[in-house]
C-alpha cells in the first residue's frame, strides 16, 4: 500500500534518506506506527502582539504561546482509516513548557486537491493543503499554501493576511544518529509567529491509535 508521502512525491520519494523514507512509508496495514522523543532546543513565538493569536491556538490544541530552551518533546505518528474511508496520518506533538502544550495534526490525501490535506486541532476546523519537496540534506520539506476554515454551517478560505505559512523540515542527521525537525511559522505581514528546531529519537510502537489523540470531531470537506 502507498503512503500519503509516496503519492504526493511521486518517483522524488526515492531520494528521500532511508530513516526518512521508512518513517513517511507508514500507512495503516504497516502494522506499528511511530513515537518520537527528544527535545526542542529552542522554541519560540513572535513579538507581543502574535500572543493573543498564539493563545486562542490553545483551545484546540494547534499553537501555544511559551518559549523556551531544551523543552521535551513528544510526536506520534499513526496511520490509521477515519471515519469517512480516508487513510489519515497523526502529527501529535507535545510539549512540555510547565504546561503540557499539544500540536495536533491530522493528515489526508486528497484526490480532488491533489495534494495532502493537514486538518489541524482537536476538532479539524482548519484545513490546510501541503506541498511536499526532497531537501538538500534528503530531508522532507513541507510547506503550507492555502488554507480553510470549518465551523459546523460556516465555511471559508482562510485569509494568509490573518493566518501564517509554516515550513517544516525533517531530516536524519547520520552523525549524531537522531532525526533533526526544524519548523517556522510566520505572517507576510506580521512577521515570525511561531516555531521549533530540536531532535527526538523515534521506536516503533502497536498501530492501535491511542483514543486520546484522535480529532474529537472529523471534517469531511477539504
Amino acid at each position: 500500500m502507498m503512503s500519503i508521502y509516496q503519492r504526493a512525491l511521486g518517483s522524488e520519494f526515492q531520494k528521500l534518506h532511508p530513516r526518512i523514507k521508512e518513517r513517511f512509508s507508514l500507512t495503516s496495514e504497516s502494522g506499528f506506527a511511530f513515537r518520537g522523543t527528544g527535545v526542542m532546543e529552542t522554541l519560540w513565538h513572535g513579538a507581543a502582539y502574535t500572543l493573543p493569536f498564539l493563545y486562542i491556538g490553545t483551545w484546540r490544541s494547534i499553537m501555544f504561546p511559551e518559549s523556551g530552551r531544551d523543552v521535551p518533546f513528544t510526536i506520534q505518528n499513526y496511520a490509521y482509516v477515519d471515519t469517512l474511508g480516508r487513510e489519515t496520518v497523526t502529527w501529535v506533538r507535545t510539549f512540555s513548557t510547565g504546561k503540557q502544550r499539544r500540536f495536533d495534526a491530522y493528515m489526508v490525501w486528497s484526490e480532488e486537491r491533489e495534494c495532502i490535506v493537514d486538518y489541524l486541532g482537536t476538532h479539524q476546523h482548519l484545513a490546510v493543503d501541503l506541498k511536499l519537496s526532497v531537501a538538500d540534506n534528503g530531508g522532507l520539506q513541507i510547506r503550507s499554501t492555502e488554507q480553510r476554515f470549518y465551523e459546523g454551517p460556516v465555511a471559508f478560505r482562510f485569509p494568509m493576511l490573518f493566518s501564517g505559512s509554516a515550513n517544516v523540515c525533517e531530516w536524519y542527521d547520520d552523525l549524531a544518529g537522531c532525526f533533526r525537525i526544524s519548523v517556522s511559522a510566520e505572517n507576510s505581514r506580521w512577521g515570525k509567529l511561531f516555531g521549533y528546531t530540536g531532535s527526538f529519537q523515534v521506536e516503533k510502537v502497536e498501530p492501535q491509535v491511542p483514543t486520546d489523540i484522535l480529532p474529537l470531531r472529523v471534517e469531511r470537506r477539504e
